[in-house]
């Protein structure tokens, strides 16, 4: 195009993309690099899955079409039966139930729907960097609730009041977080829902690991806390649980109101979840055997080994047990100048990449975030070159 630069919106000029896929590209450009950034499972869609796809393509001559936007009827009503059997709260899968690309995608609808220029939203720090760049594409500001690091990044409620002003309209919450692997117990929970309900704002369940909980921890959804179903947008993503990361596939669960808004938003943006992606998800769902407790067997057993190796570098990295999820968020012991120095520097000297904490929210600097979905090999091979790099504690 020839004249001036072209033009670019204001909100995208001043976003940067997220952390963690830049370094994943940078790790992909160093030869031999072993990434220990990406939140990728290691794990095969299941076999159950990719065969009832196959059979689709053999057998519906539809498969390649359109679905209606809010998804196929049939795996609505299924994600309808299974929400009620885990939360114990019913929903209507006309009503209630839209299925999304991904909790991505899911929550720039939301957001879209939910957002003028100006408003705010209430997401923790650390939190998932992502909710931050949506947040802003909207035009609205991001507001951070500090996470209490000295309590193992509990929930802080008696500073929360404080951050809800009239142009606040919802609040994030991850639990397991990423990327701090706290789980917020049930009585954090609810006292935050009694405080969104009281302001009138939406709780964003953002929910892609709550199937990985360790120790036999106990987990609480506030989805299925029933009285304050009006104020709460539940997002469940297949990525995780059902190693379907590639095939973007995801729900929500939401008040009637609000599904008739946001499909208005999502007809606009995508049209509909892909077909494929949703036969997918009705082999997944529906499926006798499901993956996840063998996924979460594996991951509790790379969490041990990670905890091994970083015990090993305590002039390194300090670190907090993660109680979900597969990260460990370690705050950066060795002499650094900032998280991104520290990362840029050791996938540059020891070709292993890890994502700087500065880009889950100010609280993060001064750590970094190690995911250890990848498989046993990938973790020592990381670990063995830090140590290389950095020397053992003697």
């Amino acid at each position: 195009m020839s004249g001036s630069a072209l033009k670019i919106a204001h909100n995208v000029e001043g976003m940067t993309i997220s952390v963690i896929k830049e370094m994943a590209m940078r790790a992909a450009e160093v030869p031999g690099a072993v990434s220990l950034a990406w939140g990728v499972p290691s794990f095969a869609t299941p076999a159950p899955v990719r065969a009832a796809v196959a059979a689709a393509f053999d057998t519906d001559p539809t498969v390649g079409r359109y679905t209606l936007p809010d998804g196929l009827p049939a795996l609505r009503e299924l994600i309808a039966r299974v929400h009620e059997r885990d939360t114990g709260v019913a929903v209507d899968p006309h009503d209630n139930v839209l299925v999304t690309a991904g909790n991505m995608q899911g929550l720039s609808i939301l957001f879209h729907t939910l957002l003028d220029a100006g408003d705010e939203v209430i997401v923790t720090d650390p939190g998932f960097a992502s909710h931050v760049q949506q947040i802003k594409l909207c035009g609205a500001i991001p507001r951070y609730w500090v996470l209490d690091e000295a309590r193992g990044w509990q929930l802080d409620l008696d500073a929360l009041p404080a951050l809800i002003t009239p142009r606040t309209r919802a609040i994030v919450v991850v639990s397991p977080s990423n990327p701090t692997g706290r789980v917020f117990p049930r009585e954090e929970l609810l006292a935050l829902a009694r405080i969104a309900r009281a302001n009138g704002l939406v709780i964003i369940i953002d929910d892609p690991y709550s199937r990985f909980v360790y120790d036999n921890a106990p987990f609480y959804n506030l989805a299925g806390a029933a009285e304050f179903r009006d104020h709460v947008a539940y997002l469940f993503t297949f990525s995780k649980a059902y190693a379907m990361s590639g095939w973007r596939l995801g729900y929500l669960i939401v008040p009637g109101a609000l599904k008739r808004e946001l499909l208005k938003v999502h007809d606009a943006n995508l049209i509909c979840a892909p077909h494929v992606s949703q036969v997918a998800g009705l082999a997944a769902l529906g499926a006798a055997e499901q993956p996840w407790p063998a996924f979460r067997e594996a991951l509790a057993r790379r969490r041990a080994l990670v905890v091994e190796r970083l015990e090993r570098l305590p002039h390194v990295f300090a670190y907090q047990l993660p109680q979900g999820a597969y990260y460990v968020f370690p705050r950066i012991t060795a002499p650094h100048e900032s998280a991104r120095a520290f990362a840029l520097d050791l996938l540059a000297k020891a070709r292993v990449s890890v994502t700087p904490g500065c880009g889950f929210g100010p609280h993060g600097e001064h750590h970094v975030r190690i995911a250890y979905c990848v498989d046993e090999d990938t973790i020592n091979a990381g670990f063995d070159r830090i140590e290389a790099y950095y020397g053992s504690s003697g």
